[in-house]
C-alpha cells in the first residue's frame, strides 16, 4: 500500500463533522516532520497552516500554498462499511470524505513531505511551501480559510499561489480543473396583500393572485448570456410561502426566497432593476445578500499553465478550464489577490451513501502533485535569477 492510500485511510478514522477537527491536526503535522505550524482557531473552528521556507531569506520568496478542509457533512443511513473506518475492498477505499476532501489532503501531503526532501539536500531558491487547513469548508465558512488568510495577511506569510485540492474532476481525474467560480447572491421578495374572507375580493388584495402571472418571468430567468467560462446567470427559486390560517381567508404576504448564481457580469443592482420591471406593477419589497464574489483566474496564469502541464505529463489529459459547480473556499484566495485554480479527484461519490475513491486516482494525484511542485519550484529559480 503506497503513502498516499495509507495516509487517506488514516485521516478518514477521524470523525471531522462539521466543524470538529478530533485531532487530526496533530496527525497531519507529525506525518509532514519539521513544518513550522501556525494555529489559528476561532469561534470553534480550528485551522492550521504547516509551512516551511528554503533558499536566501533576504530575498523575496515564492510562496506555493496547498489548501483544503478536513470537515465532512454528516452520514446517512445505509452504508455497507463503517463510514469512518477507511475500509479497502477491491482497489476502492471507502469513507466520508474520501474523494471530499481527505483524499485530495493525503495526496499534497505526501507530495510536499517528499518534495521538500529533496529541496533540503539540493540548492533551493528562496521559496514557501504550504498546507492550509480548515474544520469549516462544509459548514458556514466564515471563521475557517476566510480568517486563517487573514491571520497570515498580519503576519506577511499571504501565498503567491494557491491550489485547493477540491474534487474537480468529472469523469476521470485530470479531466477538469476550476480557473474561478460564480458568486452567489441570496433574495427574499415580499409580495403585500390585504388579507380578508374570501367570499367579499373586492375588501381583500390577494398576493398570491398578484404575482402568479409573473412567477414564470421570474423562475429561471436568466440574466446574462453563457460564455466559453461562466453559464449564464440564472435567478432560481427555492421557497414560495403563504398562509393566512383557514381555507376561506387570503394571506397578507406572499415570501419568495431565490438564488442567482452569477458570473461577473451580473451585481446586486442588476437583480434588483430585473425585478422592478417585471414587478413593476405589484406591491412588493426585496432584500439581496452577496453570499460569495464571482472570481477569476488567467488562463495565462502561471499556476494555470504548470497544472495543464503537470496533468498532460502523468496522465496524458488536457483538463477543461472551467467555472462550474458551487462555491469553494478558493474565493478567499481570490479575494486576497492570490492566484488561485482547484483541481482534484473525481467528484461522482461526494456527500453520498459509500463515498469512496479508487486508489489508482489517489496515487495518480500524489504525482501530479509532484510534478506541479517541481514545475513551481523552477518557477522560483526563474524569479530569482530575474531579481539579480
Amino acid at each position: 500500500m503506497s503513502a498516499v492510500v495509507q495516509l487517506t485511510q488514516q485521516l478518514l478514522s477521524y470523525k471531522t463533522i462539521t466543524p470538529k477537527e478530533e485531532g487530526i491536526f496533530d496527525h497531519i503535522g507529525t506525518f509532514l516532520g519539521d513544518f513550522e505550524v501556525l494555529r489559528a482557531d476561532h469561534n470553534d473552528v480550528s485551522n492550521v497552516f504547516f509551512y516551511k521556507r528554503f533558499g536566501n531569506p533576504n530575498q523575496t520568496p515564492l510562496h506555493f500554498c496547498f489548501a483544503g478542509h478536513v470537515d465532512v457533512v454528516p452520514v446517512e443511513e445505509g452504508w455497507k462499511h463503517d463510514p469512518f473506518k477507511g475500509v479497502l475492498e477491491e482497489n476502492f477505499l471507502y469513507g466520508r470524505g474520501a474523494q471530499d476532501m481527505k483524499g485530495g489532503i493525503a495526496a499534497f501531503a505526501c507530495a510536499v513531505r517528499d518534495v521538500c526532501a529533496l529541496l533540503t539536500v539540493s540548492n533551493p531558491p528562496p521559496l514557501i511551501l504550504s498546507i492550509l487547513l480548515t474544520s469549516d469548508e462544509e459548514g458556514e465558512a466564515r471563521f475557517g480559510t476566510r480568517h486563517m488568510l487573514e491571520v497570515l495577511q498580519q503576519q506577511e506569510l499571504l501565498p503567491t499561489f494557491a491550489l485547493v485540492a477540491e474534487p474537480t474532476s468529472v469523469k476521470v481525474l485530470g479531466d477538469s480543473v476550476k480557473i474561478g467560480r460564480r458568486g452567489s447572491i441570496g433574495g427574499k421578495i415580499i409580495v403585500q396583500g390585504i388579507p380578508g374572507h374570501v367570499a367579499y375580493p373586492r375588501t381583500c388584495l390577494n398576493p398570491i393572485h398578484l404575482i402568479a402571472d409573473k412567477l414564470n418571468l421570474v423562475a429561471n430567468a436568466n440574466l446574462d448570456k453563457a460564455d466559453s467560462l461562466f453559464e449564464a446567470s440564472r435567478l432560481v427559486i427555492t421557497s414560495i410561502k403563504s398562509e393566512s390560517g383557514a381555507s376561506n381567508v387570503t394571506p397578507k404576504t406572499l415570501e419568495i426566497l431565490f438564488n442567482v448564481r452569477h458570473s461577473p457580469r451580473v451585481t446586486l443592482e442588476d437583480i434588483s432593476n430585473f425585478l422592478d420591471v417585471v414587478l413593476e406593477k405589484v406591491p412588493y419589497s426585496v432584500t439581496l445578500q452577496q453570499n460569495s464574489l464571482p472570481f477569476l483566474s488567467s488562463q495565462d496564469c502561471v499556476l494555470v499553465e504548470h497544472i495543464q502541464e503537470a496533468i498532460a505529463k502523468v496522465l496524458q489529459r488536457t483538463p477543461s478550464l472551467n467555472t462550474r459547480g458551487g462555491t469553494s473556499d478558493a474565493r478567499f484566495f481570490a479575494a486576497c489577490g492570490v492566484e488561485v485554480v482547484e483541481f482534484g479527484l473525481v467528484n461522482d461519490r461526494i456527500h453520498s451513501v459509500d463515498e469512496c475513491v479508487h486508489i489508482h486516482d489517489l496515487n495518480n494525484l500524489y504525482q501530479v502533485f509532484v510534478e506541479l511542485l517541481h514545475l513551481m519550484i523552477k518557477e522560483a529559480h526563474v524569479k530569482q535569477a530575474s531579481s539579480f
